[in-house]
């Protein structure tokens, strides 16, 4: 008779690292934080390069990295990218990005770097619905919210972990977008609106994509004009 036992999905916990590339103005008060968060297949040196063309002057950046790497094809061969999650265990991966947003805003605090009660999140594509994840669970933590052609939670009905927020958002996409269909993106839109009090949107003709356009809106947006 065999002794022998077959036992699936183990785990254990080992240390992660996480990177994100940081921005400070000189001056010496406490200043507002732009948090920014890249797409899928992208990485935090793009969106420190999109933050720098919208953040007033005053304003810390921190453009934070997904942890996940792969290889992506470009114009000039494969490069590496990164992902936020996939639909193998997605609670965990949204889980980290919390605790990396968090982190970061406690280590800046700590280092009184930051007014903490001015922070501004910005995500792209993939980043959109996660940060979404988190304006809904850690609302009290911001001040505005900004979402360009991306999603919204797909549990927004049905996790109860998730409150309406009273932060200022800002939702943007275009009328072309490759990955989004219109009715997704109009609904995506009529979602929110029926959720947050200090919310606007904004169609462009664009694709999947920030554009000049965008850019000025989301300028202003930070500006509070």
């Amino acid at each position: 008779m065999s002794d022998s036992t077959l036992a699936t999905d183990l785990e254990i916990t080992a240390e992660l690292r996480l990177y994100y590339d940081l921005y400070k103005p000189e001056n010496k008060r406490k200043a507002p934080l732009l948090i920014s968060v890249h797409g899928y297949g992208a990485h935090k040196r793009y969106m420190m390069r999109e933050a720098r063309l919208v953040a007033p002057d005053n304003f810390v950046i921190a453009s934070i990295q997904a942890p996940h790497p792969h290889y992506r094809p470009t114009p000039d061969g494969y490069r590496i990218g990164y992902g936020w999650l996939s639909d193998e265990k997605p609670e965990q991966h949204i889980s980290l990005h919390h605790k990396f947003i968090l982190d970061i805003i406690g280590q800046l605090d700590a280092d009184g770097v930051i007014d903490t009660s001015e922070i501004y999140l910005y995500g792209f594509s993939q980043a959109c619905a996660l940060n979404f994840r988190f304006a809904f669970t850690h609302g009290n933590r911001l001040r505005g919210v900004i979402g360009v052609c991306g999603g919204i939670p797909g549990d927004l009905d049905t996790n109860e972990m998730y409150k309406p927020f009273d932060a200022a958002t800002l939702y943007l996409y275009g009328d072309d977008d490759e990955f989004y269909s219109q009715e997704k993106l109009v609904a995506f839109d009529e979602k929110l609106r029926s959720l947050l009090p200090n919310y606007r949107s904004k169609q462009y003709e664009a694709k999947h994509e920030i554009t000049q356009d965008m850019r000025d809106d989301i300028r202003k947006f930070l500006r509070g004009s």
